[in-house]
């Protein structure tokens, strides 16, 4: 297990192999950090897939409103948020690293909601243009396994998503 620092400021998320641990960066990214945090409380994130996988660049995941496995709408998956307002983009100098959290959105830098995807490399094409507000600090093996495709015919999902704070 990640020796976590600050437990109120890092998630723990449930796939299929083992769990993956985020430390979230609020000193960079507040609102960001805060949303995440806020739709992991409530269980929002529990059974949500991964909708969209690419290989050598990045999984995404995160879509409360279509995504989940049970009961949701896997062909809008990807198309949906949280019921939260849009949240305003917080670009830093911190690249998109491997193992980095980057905030989803459309082609408007302030409609970023529920979405996010981590990067499987170095993605420095998104620098600036993305809001990065986490890194995993254990269970990158996790991710890496994550089914691909988009959308991948039998979609990998978030088990559970907790604070650790809570956990």
């Amino acid at each position: 297990m990640a020796d976590i620092k600050d437990p109120e400021n890092t998630v723990l998320i449930e796939l299929k192999g083992g769990t993956v641990t985020i430390e979230l960066l609020a000193d960079v990214a507040p609102e960001h950090t805060a949303r995440m945090k806020e739709l992991a409380r409530a269980g929002a994130y529990d059974g949500v897939v991964f909708h969209r996988v690419i290989k050598d660049f990045m999984a995404q995941t995160g879509d409360v409103q279509h995504g989940k496995k049970e009961g949701g709408d896997l062909r809008r998956a990807g198309t949906g948020g949280s019921d939260k307002p849009d949240l305003p983009a917080e670009f830093s100098k911190l690249p998109h690293a491997r193992g980095t959290l980057g905030a989803a959105r459309s082609s408007n830098p302030n409609s970023a909601n529920s979405q996010f995807f981590i990067n499987f490399k170095d993605n420095d094409f998104l620098n600036g243009q993305y809001t990065v507000y986490g890194r995993v600090i254990s269970g990158m093996e996790h991710v890496d396994a994550i089914t691909l495709g988009e959308p991948p015919a039998d979609p990998d999902v978030m088990i559970s998503v907790k604070v650790a704070a809570d956990a």
